[in-house]
């Protein structure tokens, strides 16, 4: 063997690896361009974090203005519908009254007026309308009808003889006997008789 050869148990292997000893080796410096990729590794990471924060936060924000305009819109439309059910409920009803006989037969409304019964020299009494009989005797009776239907010499269909008393009552021809509205019931206004 020359000076020159290696014995080949000195040589390493073709294809192996050098290690090195962790408690011995120093590591070395790293290079400007690892130090460059390190710093924007870094800077990614915070920049990723940030915009996921930010996101976030937005998030949070259009949450609770979503909350707030449902929780107003909720109140908007409470309040609406409590005003609506107010009305109904407070709203007079409207009414058609006709004139009837003691037994249901209408007739002319002015037989249930009030200035047509002081003329003739009649009287209300319990809800009826008393008019004196054409030649004496008993006198004849009247009333209103209340929602009924119908015409003159018929009998009233439907209806009721029991005055609404949240209602704006009003005769065919014309006349008012009551006028219902907010907290107003019951009494005459104007024309019209009869309870």
């Amino acid at each position: 063997m020359t000076g020159n050869e290696e014995n080949d148990e000195d040589r390493p292997a073709r294809g192996s690896m050098r290690f090195q000893d962790p408690e011995t080796a120093t590591p070395r410096e790293p290079t400007l361009a690892e130090k460059r990729a390190r710093a924007k590794a870094v800077d990614e990471r915070r920049r990723t974090a940030e915009e996921k924060r930010q996101a976030r936060e937005e998030a949070e924000s259009k949450a609770r203005s979503r909350r707030k305009l449902l929780a107003g819109g909720g109140v908007t439309v409470g309040l609406v519908g409590l005003v609506a059910a107010w009305y109904v409920v407070a709203a007079p009803e409207e009414v058609t009254a006709v004139c009837t006989t003691a037994d249901g037969t209408i007739v002319d409304d002015d037989y249930c007026d009030d200035d047509y019964v002081s003329s003739h020299h009649g009287y209300h009494s319990g809800g009826w309308i008393f008019l004196p009989s054409p030649g004496g005797g008993s006198p004849q009776q009247y009333r209103y009808n209340y929602g009924g239907s119908g015409t003159e010499g018929q009998r009233v269909q439907g209806g009721s003889f029991s005055r609404p008393s949240n209602a704006t009552i009003n005769t065919k021809s014309g006349s008012t006997v009551q006028r219902g509205g907010f907290g107003i019931s019951g009494g005459s206004f104007g024309k019209g008789g009869g309870s």
